[in-house]
C-alpha cells in the first residue's frame, strides 16, 4: 500500500518551529494560486500571512515564473568571487535606486538571518579595520531592543532577545546591551545606559517600527527618530533590519522612511523575490565601504554562501520589483490599509476578548486575552485548526493573532478572513 504525502512527511522530514512529538499533521500543499494555497484534497485556505511574510504578489504569479523560466534557461548559477551577471548588477543598481538616500554598495546572502549576520559583521570588522585608532579598537559590542528577533543563526541570536528561541544556547552567544523601544518616558534612560557604553558600542541593530516574531510590537516613530539621533551623535553604526518591513509591508516601501535618521547598513530579504527564491541582501553606507577599501589584504570582508547572488534569485527579484512598482499594486497596498483600519476599529468597539487590536500599514494584530501574553500559548494551535475549516490560514504567534496578506488580495477576500475571525471570537 502507498505511503500517503503526510505518512512520508512523517517519516523523513523535520519542520522548523515545530515539536517532534504531539504536533498536528502537516497539510500537504500540492499548489499555489493567487492568495490560495490548495491541498491535495483541493480544499483551497486564504494565505493571511504571505507565507511566513515572504509571498508578497501572490502564489505562482506567472509574470515572475516567466522571468526564472528566462533566467534558468540562460544561467542559472556562477560563483560570485571573480564573476559577476547582469541580474545581480540589474538588482544592485535598482535597489540603490529605492532604498532611502544614502546607500553605496549592495552585499548578497541567502535569507534573512544571514543578511543580519552579515551587517553585524561588517560593522564590528568596520572598527577592526580601524584598529590603528585605540578607541576603535574598542568598539566590540552590539546594541539591541529587549524583545528583538533577527534570525537563528549564531549572531542573529546573540542580538535577538533571551526567550523561547534561544534559551538552548545562551551560553554560547556574545555579550550585548539591550534597552527598550523607544518611548517618551524611557528616552532619558536609553541615552544614558548608550551614553554609559558608548565607547564600547560598534553597532545598533533593530527592527524599525515593528518587531515580528515577538507578538508584532508597534513602537513609536517620532521616539524611534530621537534615538536614532542620540545614537548615531556617538558615532555609533545603525542597522536595520527590514526583513520583514521591506518592500510596502508598512504602507511605505521601507519602515525607516519613517524616521528622519537613516540607517548605515539594511537588511533585506522575505519580500524581496515576492516569496518565490531564496535571497538576502545588506546593502551599506559609503561610510562602511570606506573602512574596507585597504591594499591591507586583512581588511577584506571574509564572508561569502555558494549561492550568493544567484542569477535565478536575482531575477526572480527584479520581476518581483517590476510588480511592486506598478501603480496597481500600491493601490492594492493602500486598500489593505484602509480595510485593516476598519477592522481594527470593530474589533476595538465590540471584542472584550481583544486586547491591543493595531495596525502598521498591510499588517494588523491583536492578543486574545486567554492564558499568557507569549509564544508557547497554545491557543494558537486552536485558533489555525478553526480558520482552516473555514477556509483562511493564519498562524498565530502564541495568544497574538496577525493578518499580514499578499498584496494582491482583495477587499472581498480580507473580508472573508474578517469574518473567520469574528467567529472565532465568537466561540471564545
Amino acid at each position: 500500500m502507498q505511503s500517503s504525502l503526510v505518512e512520508k512527511d512523517k517519516l523523513f522530514i523535520w519542520h522548523p518551529f515545530t515539536p517532534l512529538q504531539s504536533s498536528p499533521d502537516p497539510i500537504p500543499i500540492v499548489r499555489g494560486e493567487g492568495i490560495y494555497l490548495i491541498d491535495e484534497q483541493g480544499n483551497r485556505y486564504i494565505d493571511g500571512i504571505s507565507s511566513w511574510w515572504v509571498n508578497i504578489h501572490g502564489h505562482a504569479h506567472p509574470y515572475i515564473a516567466k522571468k526564472i523560466y528566462e533566467q534558468a534557461l540562460q544561467l542559472e548559477q556562477v560563483i560570485f568571487a571573480g564573476f559577476t551577471h547582469p541580474p545581480a548588477v540589474e538588482l544592485a543598481e535598482r535597489l540603490l535606486g529605492i532604498l532611502p538616500q544614502g546607500f553605496s554598495k549592495i552585499f548578497y546572502s541567502d535569507n534573512g538571518s544571514t543578511s543580519t549576520e552579515v551587517a553585524i559583521k561588517m560593522a564590528l570588522q568596520f572598527w577592526w579595520n580601524k584598529a590603528d585608532n585605540n578607541v576603535a579598537k574598542k568598539r566590540n559590542k552590539v546594541l539591541a531592543f529587549n524583545n528583538a528577533y533577527h534570525g537563528d543563526t549564531f549572531g542573529a541570536m546573540s542580538v535577538s532577545d533571551r526567550s523561547v528561541f534561544t534559551k538552548a544556547f545562551h551560553d554560547h552567544l556574545f555579550e550585548v546591551i539591550f534597552i527598550d523601544t523607544p518611548t517618551v518616558e524611557n528616552l532619558a534612560e536609553s541615552r544614558k545606559i548608550i551614553a554609559e557604553h558608548s565607547s564600547d558600542i560598534a553597532a545598533f541593530i533593530y527592527e524599525p517600527l515593528l518587531q515580528g516574531a515577538s507578538g508584532m510590537k508597534l513602537y513609536d516613530a517620532s521616539a524611534m527618530d530621537e534615538l536614532l539621533k542620540s545614537i548615531q551623535e556617538e558615532g555609533i553604526i545603525c542597522i536595520a533590519d527590514e526583513v520583514m518591513t521591506g518592500f510596502g509591508r508598512t504602507g511605505k516601501l521601507f519602515a525607516s522612511e519613517y524616521m528622519i535618521n537613516k540607517p548605515d547598513i539594511i537588511c533585506l530579504s522575505k519580500g524581496l523575490t515576492g516569496g518565490t527564491m531564496a535571497l538576502g541582501v545588506t546593502a551599506c553606507s559609503q561610510k562602511i565601504v570606506d573602512a574596507f577599501i585597504s591594499d591591507d589584504k586583512l581588511k577584506t570582508f571574509f564572508h561569502g554562501h555558494s549561492f550568493t547572488a544567484n542569477p535565478i534569485a536575482c531575477a526572480s527579484a527584479i520581476a518581483s520589483m517590476d510588480l511592486l512598482e506598478k501603480e496597481t499594486c500600491f493601490s492594492a497596498i493602500q486598500n489593505i490599509v484602509r480595510s485593516h483600519d476598519l477592522f481594527v476599529a470593530e474589533l476595538k468597539s465590540q471584542y472584550s476578548k481583544v486586547k491591543n487590536a493595531r495596525q502598521l500599514g498591510t499588517i494588523m494584530a491583536f492578543e486574545i486575552d486567554n492564558g499568557k501574553d507569549e509564544y508557547l500559548n497554545n491557543i494558537s494551535r486552536t485558533i489555525t485548526a478553526q480558520l482552516l475549516k473555514k477556509g483562511v490560514y493564519l498562524r498565530p504567534l502564541g495568544n497574538t493573532v496577525y493578518i499580514m496578506p499578499p498584496y494582491c488580495i482583495s477587499t472581498e477576500e480580507l473580508q472573508k478572513i474578517y469574518a473567520a475571525i469574528v467567529d472565532m471570537l465568537n466561540d471564545f
